[in-house]
């Protein structure tokens, strides 16, 4: 500091140019305007148009060069030139990177720029470079700059003042949700997800239409970010933080479907890949993890994507391998599910700021306000200039002989000007436009076309003077435009949204409908909305239920809500959990997927019984309410359904089934039901259900039929309430007979008896191969190992006693026998059965109304 006042002193002229400054304030002041510049000139959107200036100003350019979307295309190269030439004195890789961005429909959820050529790929590839490419506006681009010559946004000047640029873009679009935004400033980032433009603009008219709107009212018309890419949002939590708090995390995983080859041999299709993930990266990934013996069960791996047919990863299983074990994996170790943290920042009034769903839609709305008050402001006024000339050529008509004299005696157009403003009272615009005018405009068609022309001028001023006094009128050409944008550009959404169970009741989001549920031999599940298979009568063909392999056909068929939770009993012993919704959707004659690729269900193992529960949450439902098991040797068991009331992944122990036995049945019953138990053979017992005491899962169970024939097992069990008397038994054999029999007609007994004959099995009748508790009102479903399926009215079969073979339900082809039954609610009247196949039912009752031998 002493040298620099000896400098001063000893040189005069030096005092006042040399400014001495504490370095601290200087560094802090210089890195505030460094980081401000990042802030507001390069890494945050604006909140208005959702755009940083470097895509702001290529549109603009692409603009002024009338690169629109019915134009030829130019060269990506000249366009860069022009950006950076006129508007963004940066390099031109910034430039073109940001073009290419805005060309990859992978990237941007809504693309901007029209590319042709190369622009890189979803594996990773690079962009030809930008002396190769060509590029236009898309359609909805447009749609970002429209009206932008009509002074709605302000301008300013360029980098080296020559030109004026616009300091943002009168957008109708709300291009910062529909597309998103990333940017890292100077101690802050910006991470906005893209969301479907369909749902944004009905959130904004909704906005538009109540302004108290509550953000968890927008959340129903914007549901969440909606990926170019598509995959499955996994929680719901992290969008609600994100759509209210303007901060939150989105789990995202792909897509997969499961698919079998003609061997039967499983494979995962990964058919959508999670935003911004390299397919060719995920691949080799996948590679790595099967070569370190990370993930078991897959033998190979291949990306086949093709732009013709979109993603599609390939992950070959071995036969032993659970599909839905591997998905799980695959979630956990590779990029298959990725996680984005939503850190929604943007300029508002220049001003970085955290917005929730609320605020952008407030802002945008403002934002078109201001334009559509700009807009008719700058039309309202070339209107008036306008029709203020037009009152200046008709002035001139009304006076045409004098005006044409006064310019002929004027020896100047000056002077001409002055004699209008003189004589006719002209303003200086009105007379330069006169004097302007061509001859031809004198003609009587043409005089007519002026008068015309300034009564259509007159009413569009008074039109757009009601614009700017009525608020109740710009909003509404807000919400039309709004209306516009969404008819032309929105479509489908592409990612869904996958709430978690702690969360959200899946079932507010599931329509409750009857469903038909069907298990195959071979273990393939679905269901069917019930309203497909139409009632026929007694006897008659059936039609085709499922469509299954020759060695294949349905074992379980029954009803249940899309509401209700499956109880699935396999005959180890073991009980799952499973969601009637989650249930894989086909139609009647679709064969389903692979019920291991829907619970963990082991290979070696089979489905025997499912028990439609209503609502496992009631707490006082599942504490007065048993499942009664039985095997194929006779024993039975009790349970409590408490113990069953705490879903697991991996299943739970149910009975413990004693070697050479098999799980049969479950049936859930009150605690005072009556148990029935019927045999191959033709044999039936009833006992009390309170001879069977309640036991923990893990028991044995004790004896409820004797089966004393190795060849001979139950087939079937059903628990009737005492109070019950309108109900009766029903029971049918392989070859299709079958009947009813009042409950009564069965003794009561002790369990572990023989019983009493319950149907007169023959040669011509077969095996017994099912009973049920049945009513009247009821409608009984047959389903044949052929996969034909009957329905017909339970009303429509006689009651017969217990040693009777029945009349025949359903003609069963030569080889074919039932396989499965069931009842279902009645719904639907009795029609004709299909392709003219009389029902014969006259025939049958006379034929097979047969009353062999009593017990």
């Amino acid at each position: 500091m002493e040298n620099q006042e000896n400098l001063n002193n000893e040189n005069p002229s030096n005092r006042g140019k040399i400014i001495p400054v504490n370095i601290e304030e200087q560094m802090k002041t210089s890195y505030i305007d460094y980081s401000m510049s990042v802030i507001v000139g390069r890494a945050l959107p604006d909140v208005r148009d959702g755009f940083k200036p470097v895509h702001r100003r290529v549109l603009f350019a692409m603009n002024e060069l009338s690169m629109t979307f019915n134009k030829p295309y130019k060269k990506s190269a000249r366009v860069v030139g022009e950006v950076l030439g006129k508007y963004h004195p940066h390099g031109d890789a910034s430039v073109y990177d940001t073009m290419v961005r805005m060309a990859q429909d992978w990237a941007m959820r809504y693309t901007l720029i029209d590319g042709q050529g190369n622009f890189g790929s979803q594996d990773g590839d690079p962009p030809a470079a930008m002396r190769y490419t060509e590029v236009r506006m898309q359609r909805i681009a447009e749609a970002m700059l429209a009206d932008i010559e009509k002074e709605t946004v302000d301008f300013q000047l360029n980098f080296d003042d020559s030109l004026q640029e616009p300091t943002v873009l009168p957008t109708r679009i709300p291009q910062l949700l529909v597309n998103g935004s990333s940017g890292i400033a100077v101690g802050m980032a910006t991470n906005m997800m893209p969301h479907n433009l369909g749902e944004v603009v009905d959130g904004c008219i909704a906005y538009i239409q109540n302004k108290e709107i509550t953000i968890e009212e927008l959340t129903g018309f914007v549901k969440g970010p909606d990926f170019p890419t598509g995959g499955i949002i996994y929680g719901f939590e992290g969008i609600r933080s994100a759509l209210h708090t303007g901060r939150g995390r989105v789990v995202l995983r792909g897509k997969t479907n499961i698919e079998t080859d003609s061997k039967g041999k499983e494979k995962i299709v990964i058919t959508e890949v999670p935003y911004q993930v390299n397919r060719d990266t995920l691949t080799q990934k996948i590679g790595d993890l099967i070569n370190e013996k990370l993930i078991d069960g897959v033998t190979d791996v291949n990306n086949e994507s093709n732009n013709k047919e979109g993603t599609r990863i390939v992950v070959e299983l071995r036969r032993d391998a659970v599909a839905q074990v591997v998905i799980n994996q695959l979630y956990k170790l590779t990029e298959l599910q990725t996680s984005y943290g939503i850190n929604n920042v943007a300029l508002v009034k220049g001003r970085p700021r955290i917005l929730n769903l609320k605020d952008l839609i407030v802002e945008f709305i403002e934002f078109r306000h201001e334009v559509v008050v700009r807009r008719t402001q700058y039309e309202l006024r070339k209107a008036k200039e306008r029709a203020h000339i037009l009152e200046g050529y008709i002035i001139a008509l009304d006076n045409l002989d004098a005006v044409i004299a006064l310019i002929r005696n004027s020896s100047t157009p000056a002077i001409a000007q002055d004699g209008l403003m003189t004589q006719f009272g002209m303003s200086e615009i009105q007379a330069k436009a006169v004097l302007e005018l061509r001859l031809q405009r004198l003609t009587g068609m043409e005089i007519d076309k002026i008068r015309e022309e300034h009564a259509e001028i007159l009413k569009l001023i008074a039109h757009l003077e009601e614009i700017l006094n009525n608020e109740g009128m710009r909003y509404q050409i807000i919400t039309d435009e709004l209306i516009e944008v969404k008819a032309k550009f929105a479509d489908e959404r592409k990612t869904e949204i996958t709430y978690l169970d702690d969360e959200i009741r899946m079932l507010d989001l599931i329509e409750e409908e009857d469903v038909v549920v069907t298990i195959s031999h071979l273990g393939y599940i679905k269901r069917t909305s019930a309203d497909e298979y139409r009632q026929q009568r007694r006897g008659g063909r059936g039609s085709k239920g499922s469509t299954t392999r020759n060695e294949d056909f349905i074992e379980h068929l029954f009803v249940a809500s899309t509401h209700h939770t499956l109880l699935i009993f396999t005959e180890k012993g073991r009980c799952y959990w499973l969601n009637v919704y989650q249930i894989p959707e086909a139609d009647k004659t679709g064969k389903g997927r692979a019920i291991q690729n829907v619970i963990q269900l082991p290979p070696d193992d089979k489905v025997r019984a499912i028990i439609d529960i209503k609502n496992l949450e009631d707490e006082e439902y599942v504490k007065n309410n048993y499942i009664v098991l039985c095997t194929k040797k006779g024993i039975i068991k009790k349970t409590a359904l408490e113990d069953f009331s705490r879903p697991r992944q991996t299943g739970v122990n149910a009975i413990n089934v004693l070697e050479g036995d098999q799980l049969l049945e479950a049936k859930l019953t009150n605690g005072n039901c009556e148990i029935m138990l019927a045999v191959k053979s033709g044999r039936a017992i009833r006992f009390p259900e309170e001879k069977v005491r309640p036991t923990g899962r893990g028991a044995i169970g004790v004896a409820g039929i004797e089966v004393d024939d190795e060849k001979d097992e139950v087939v079937g069990m059903v628990c009737v309430t005492k109070e019950d008397n309108i109900r009766t038994v029903l029971v049918v054999s392989e070859k299709g007979y079958g009947k009813r029999t009042p409950v009564d007609e069965y003794r009561i007994t002790n369990r572990g008896g023989k019983g009493v004959k319950t149907i007169n099995v023959t040669d011509k009748t077969g095996s017994l191969v099912g009973l049920l508790d049945v009513s009247e009102k009821e409608d009984l479903m047959i389903t044949c190992v052929s996969g034909i399926t009957i329905r017909m009215s339970v009303a429509s079969i006689s009651e017969q006693g217990r040693a009777t073979q029945g009349v025949k339900l359903i003609r069963v082809d030569e080889g074919d026998e039932i396989a499965a039954i069931t009842k279902m609610d009645e719904k639907e009247e009795e029609e004709p059965t299909e392709e003219g196949e009389a029902p014969e039912q006259q025939q049958n009752e006379t034929e097979n109304n047969e009353t062999p031998g009593v017990e």
